[in-house]
């Protein structure tokens, strides 16, 4: 079975790009984001209840292979096919080797050095409208799914929400404007518990430092919201990711 054929058993579509949650036009960066953040919700060590998590990872890795290779690309993007005698695909490569080669492990103080230069960048913004215009001005959802964002933030994010609401460059989602003060309170309990959680946590485990209190912080979010944690440390690694692709050789003939 081909590539595109596994990619339409395991993930209902046979389309590379649809597979990430990407268009054809995506950048390279991108690309290796999506890539970065799909496979991270089926690698074998995240999903043990997940029977397929090893062929849909193994799967995604050479969909990725395929999509960092330009003349692979390329093939794929004209003819809709792809090079399945290609080195790309035919070597017999260990695929987390190959993930982990990609995606180095972050740390607490890249976290932290992240956090200072995204808050109230024009980076954070473009993200911030993503969010608001994938989940339609659902902030419960917004907020659980922005990157170093704590209840102190919401307003912050409210205002560049509102702002390109008000210059017409997003649609007024009424799930946005029209959110209940019932709902509101219930996300501030919400996060306030999970602080409280985090903060009695610390304590017990007598944690005092900065970067201490934020890995206890992080490690209380991933037990309550383990989605989007991961979604949280995704994003960072596929940031702090510098490394390229390892180039593979040249193929020779497509298939379908």
């Amino acid at each position: 079975m081909g590539l595109l054929e596994r990619c339409q058993e395991l993930f209902k579509t046979s389309n590379l790009y649809e597979v990430l949650g990407i268009n054809k036009e995506a950048t390279e960066a991108e690309i290796r984001r999506s890539y970065y953040k799909v496979s991270l919700k089926v690698h074998p060590d995240r999903a043990p209840d997940d029977p397929l998590a090893t062929e849909k990872f193994q799967v995604l890795g050479k969909l990725y292979a395929v999509l960092s290779d330009k003349e692979q690309k390329a093939i794929y993007d004209e003819q809709g096919v792809v090079d399945e005698e290609s080195d790309v695909l035919k070597q017999d490569r260990c695929w987390e080797d190959y993930w982990r080669l990609l995606f180095p492990k972050i740390t607490v103080q890249d976290i932290l050095e992240f956090e200072k230069t995204y808050k109230g960048s024009d980076e954070e913004r473009q993200d911030v409208i993503k969010l608001y215009l994938q989940h339609e001005g659902d902030m419960d959802t917004i907020t659980a799914s922005a990157l170093c964002c704590s209840q102190e933030d919401e307003p912050r994010l409210c205002s560049m929400i509102q702002d390109a609401i008000d210059s017409g460059e997003v649609t007024a989602f009424p799930a946005f404007t029209h959110e209940t003060e019932k709902k509101k309170r219930a996300r501030r309990k919400r996060a306030d518990r999970e602080r409280q959680e985090a903060e009695e946590m610390q304590k017990k485990m007598g944690l005092d430092d900065q970067d201490d209190s934020l890995v206890m912080m992080l490690k209380q979010r991933q037990q309550s919201r383990e989605q989007n944690f991961n979604s949280f440390l995704s994003d960072l690694e596929a940031k702090y990711s510098k490394k390229s692709a390892p180039k593979p050789q040249k193929g020779k003939k497509a298939k379908k």
